[in-house]
């Protein structure tokens, strides 16, 4: 066995040193140390971090180094270095994340394949990044600084696999009492629908459904309705009032004909519009404007508009027109959020305008159908009334004297119109416009 014995290694010519071959096995014995005061590459362990004094100020940090960092005079950022190569290294250990954080920096590089940066909000919270390649980007080696969320409280909560969802049924506050430092964690997934407008009084117009609103953020994966952005609304820690709001009144045989507009809900800067009220026909009284529009009905021509006041993308349609001059008199159905109100025909009443479905809740789920038109005799007997959209607005009164039913509870359905009665006997009343509902979705772990 020979013995080299040397106090310094150093190459004859250029900068390299090559030790061995391919396939040579070095041992380094037990008790033996090796001191790294340079940069080591290659290893692939945190053995190849050199670890630097504790730095209180803002650093771009050099490959093979570790970071003790002081953030207890404010906010640092450790900026991770350019043009890596794969193996590169560097670890941060953040020493007072939880008084002020301890952000790393991509420096255009993706981080584990995203362009977020990390955000250490915890005392002593470590991490370790190795660079794999430029789709990947920078890895976690190690995680002793995990990713940090919303933590909230309101309505009843749920959960969906890696999402909290709050559904509030009636007014309420949503309380924010902390946030992530990754800043798409703070972004939260919406649905807001108003209530829906009440039917009108005999062979009347139905109800249009509640303002329907929806987005689904950039890191949530649900099955959105077709009305959704991609917008979530991000949220800080503070309290957020919630509005839910309720159906509107369905109209009668007093100063009331026409249905009662529903009532607005609202979430942060997203306002949905109450559903207008249905038609009636003795009087002429149109549909009413809202969300969705209310039907029309006999001598009326006019149904409500959708989509009032306008949005983007819009959050109802028009409610059914009239029959054409000479018709039989029988309502038409209110607007919902997807589909316009139809006109009736030959005295049936007309269906109202199909909501949207979406599986925000966790499952899917129809909101904010309109309501039925009331049906008539038509000069032939008796004429169902019009069937609600979606199953959640209410259907139409059938002749003789058949009542609107309520539109569906926080849905957001449109209330059914009344029928007519026979010779001077009473006409149906209209059906309430369901309630509606404010739903809120986040990544929570």
């Amino acid at each position: 066995m020979s013995e080299i014995k040397v106090n310094k290694l150093s190459s004859r010519t250029g900068n390299a040193v090559t030790l061995g071959t391919s396939g040579d096995t070095f041992t380094i014995p037990s008790g033996v140390t090796l001191t790294n005061s340079g940069t080591a590459t290659g290893f692939g362990s945190d053995s190849d971090i050199s670890w630097q004094a504790v730095v209180t100020s803002d650093t771009t940090m050099v490959a093979g180094r570790g970071y003790f960092v002081d953030s207890s005079g404010g906010t640092k950022t450790m900026t991770l270095p350019a043009s890596p190569t794969i193996g590169d290294s560097v670890a941060v250990h953040a020493l007072d994340g939880a008084t002020n954080t301890v952000t790393i920096a991509r420096n255009s590089s993706n981080i584990e394949g995203g362009t977020d940066n990390i955000s250490i909000s915890a005392d002593y919270g470590a991490v370790t990044l190795v660079y794999s390649d430029a789709s990947n980007g920078w890895v976690r080696h190690n995680n002793e600084a995990p990713d940090t969320f919303i933590s909230a409280t309101g309505g009843t909560a749920t959960t969906s696999g890696n999402y909290k969802i709050h559904t509030f049924n009636s007014s309420s506050n949503f309380v924010v009492s902390s946030t992530s430092g990754v800043s798409d964690n703070n972004l939260v997934s919406y649905l807001v629908v108003a209530g829906g407008g009440g039917g009108g009084w005999d062979r009347a117009g139905g109800g249009g459904a509640g303002g329907f609103r929806e987005a689904e953020s950039s890191v949530d994966s649900y099955s959105q309705s077709p009305l959704a952005t991609s917008t979530g609304i991000t949220v800080s820690s503070q309290t957020y009032p919630i509005s839910v709001g309720a159906g509107g009144a369905g109209g009668t045989d007093g100063p009331q004909k026409q249905g009662v507009d529903g009532s607005n809900s609202v979430f942060s800067t997203i306002t949905s519009t109450g559903g207008g009220g249905g038609g009636a026909a003795p009087t002429g009284q149109a549909g009413r404007n809202g969300g969705s529009g209310g039907g029309t009905s006999g001598p009326s021509t006019s149904p409500g508009s959708g989509n009032t006041p306008p949005v983007s993308p819009p959050q109802g349609n028009n409610g059914g027109s009239a029959p054409a001059p000479g018709g039989n008199d029988h309502g038409a159905g209110g607007g919902g959020a997807t589909a316009a109100g139809t006109p009736g025909a030959g005295g049936t009443g007309g269906a109202g305008g199909d909501g949207g479905t979406t599986s925000i809740s966790g499952s899917p789920t129809a909101y904010s159908g309109g309501g039925g038109g009331g049906g008539s005799d038509g000069g032939g007997g008796p004429l169902a009334g019009g069937a609600g959209g979606s199953s959640v607005g209410g259907t139409g009164g059938t002749h003789p004297g058949g009542l609107g039913t309520a539109g569906t509870a926080n849905r957001g359905g449109g209330g059914g119109g009344g029928s007519n009665g026979p010779n001077s006997s009473p006409a149906g009343n209209g059906g309430a416009g369901g309630s509606g509902v404010v739903i809120l979705r986040y990544k929570y772990q």
